[in-house]
């Protein structure tokens, strides 16, 4: 049986739509990311940050009103009329809402307890739901009025990525006849701060795969895309996910974990890593998790596929990552944005890692010389939950 992403809504640092994000994200641009001292007080970090303004959230679901479900709103306005009629040939209760997230609103929890300390009150638009993980996919399916299966997956790093495959299986145990799938994450000081702590924040912007690389920078953003049966351009090929539990944030050196996800993926898809266009990184840019995905892919999928890192253009999103670089992925293999056959560019100071297998690593200027069919996008997570997700086009 095969499933299709059949479209997508998409806001992050590179832009608020598929359009201005697909020409940020080929050109290489990096206007989003962005020094600010907003959630590191006394501190400069760069952060990936969506500057434009979000849809308000109607008064009647105010519980939910946070930064988070604007952003997941920002990304349903582009693929409303889709889902709309995916719910008039199927009916509500067989749509099904998988998201994902590793911050939730947790942002207005931050502002709410401030508030607590100065006045010994918390804000009158302060309401817990704002900050559950559930919160997101509870307000999606209350706002849409779906009556379908509804979750929230948080698994750090890789949340969105197996959100992906959370919804597959709704479709193949016949639960639901299609799943709104995707996830968002929100800036807030909880998250930069605590990676400051783990000093694993770059001073400057990521810079994966070099041996100056130096740390991360968190982002915020969010996905959305509609997956069913019903045939369009994008294919989920597959998605491989395992956990090797080597440490809790440390991932295995020797990139088992990483590599069994993929080949995974290539064996849910039943395909051959000769098969594979593109792959966009996991990228994080810090030591340990570079240097592990950079053996697991060159022993698994060799050294002349097409790679790069996005997080250097959006931030690490976090719980937000899978869905959003899957995103970036289905544009590329979009013949209607990407007709010229650009690729991801990868953005480094190209200083080579003598330490680490050498990657094929794309740059603004390089194309594919066909149309690419087939890209898989990874996600790794603290705790060694590690996610691929492989997507293809029909053409």
């Amino acid at each position: 049986m095969a499933y299709f992403l059949n479209t997508l809504g998409i806001i992050c640092a590179l832009g608020d739509d598929k359009a201005s994000v697909y020409q940020a994200m080929v050109d290489g641009r990096q206007d989003g990311m962005v020094a600010t001292r907003e959630f590191s007080p006394g501190r400069e970090r760069i952060v990936g940050a969506v500057g434009s303004d979000l849809p308000a959230i109607p008064p009647e679901f105010a519980q939910f009103d946070c930064r988070n479900n604007r952003l997941l709103l920002a990304a349903l306005s582009q693929i409303r009329t889709t889902l709309d009629d995916c719910v008039g040939s199927f009916g509500a209760a067989r749509i099904g809402v998988v998201l994902a997230t590793s911050t939730s609103g947790i942002a207005e929890g931050e502002k709410a307890i401030r508030q607590f300390s100065r006045t010994g009150s918390l804000p009158e638009t302060y309401h817990f739901q704002q900050q559950q993980l559930s919160g997101s996919s509870d307000f999606l399916t209350s706002y849409l009025q779906l009556g379908g299966p509804a979750m929230t997956i948080s698994t750090a790093c890789s949340s969105s990525a197996n959100a992906l495959a959370s919804a597959r299986r709704l479709l193949q145990l016949d639960t639901c006849d299609a799943v709104l799938v995707g996830g968002a994450d929100t800036l807030c000081q909880l998250t930069v701060q605590g990676f400051s702590a783990l000093e694993a924040l770059s001073p400057g912007i990521s810079n994966p795969c070099s041996r100056n690389r130096d740390g991360i920078n968190i982002g915020e953003g969010a996905a959305l895309m509609l997956l069913s049966k019903r045939s369009s351009e994008i294919e989920l090929l597959g998605v491989g996910a395992t956990c090797d539990a080597h440490h809790i944030s440390a991932p295995d050196p020797t990139g088992n974990g990483a590599r069994r996800a993929m080949q995974a993926a290539l064996t849910q898809a039943d395909m051959t890593p000769a098969q594979v266009d593109y792959l966009n990184l996991h990228g994080t840019g810090t030591s340990l998790n570079d240097a592990m995905e950079c053996k697991a892919v060159s022993e698994l999928l060799g050294n002349e596929i097409w790679c790069s890192a996005s997080k250097p253009m959006t931030g690490h999103t976090l719980g937000a990552a899978g869905a959003i670089e899957v995103g970036l992925c289905w544009l590329l293999l979009s013949e209607e944005y990407n007709s010229s056959r650009r690729i991801l560019p990868h953005l480094w100071d190209g200083a080579q890692d003598d330490e680490l297998p050498p990657l094929h690593l794309a740059t603004t200027e390089d194309h594919f010389t066909t149309a690419p069919s087939v890209c898989i996008s990874n996600s790794f997570a603290f705790g060694g939950n590690n996610a691929s997700v492989l997507l293809g086009c029909r053409r």
